[in-house]
């Protein structure tokens, strides 16, 4: 494994970012919106950690704000973790090639975890 890191969803993520990005001192990177202005891909780097962030796009319960983002090491590595989380698992994004040049996928494992799988050959 690459990383895995929080991935918040939150409604005014900007405003979210911007507040936090005070209160740590730390700096907003690669910050994505969309044409309305709202945020689809934020980060927030504190040290050497990073926290992802998205504007919610419909509703987000409470206590579902946050999953895990997990980038992978390879494109096998990413099917065998998906092929294993997805066993009684809610995908609200199957495996597929994205926009950006990755593979991506969407779940929530069999104990209620949300993850963001991700595999980029030139990944961050």
């Amino acid at each position: 494994m690459k990383s895995a890191n929080p991935y918040i969803f939150v409604d005014q993520c900007v405003e979210v970012m911007t507040y936090y990005k005070g209160l740590f001192n730390c700096k907003v990177k690669n910050l994505q919106l969309d044409d309305s202005g709202k945020c689809f891909y934020g980060e927030l780097h504190i040290g050497e950690s990073i926290i992802h962030f998205s504007d919610t796009f419909g509703k987000t319960d409470a206590g579902n704000q946050v999953r895990i983002s997990l980038v992978c090491e390879s494109e096998d590595e990413l099917k065998r973790v998906y092929e294993s989380l997805s066993e009684d698992a809610t995908i609200t994004v199957p495996l597929q090639q994205t926009f950006w040049g990755g593979f991506h996928a969407n779940l929530i494992d069999r104990f209620g975890i949300g993850w963001l799988l991700n595999y980029t050959q030139n990944s961050y």
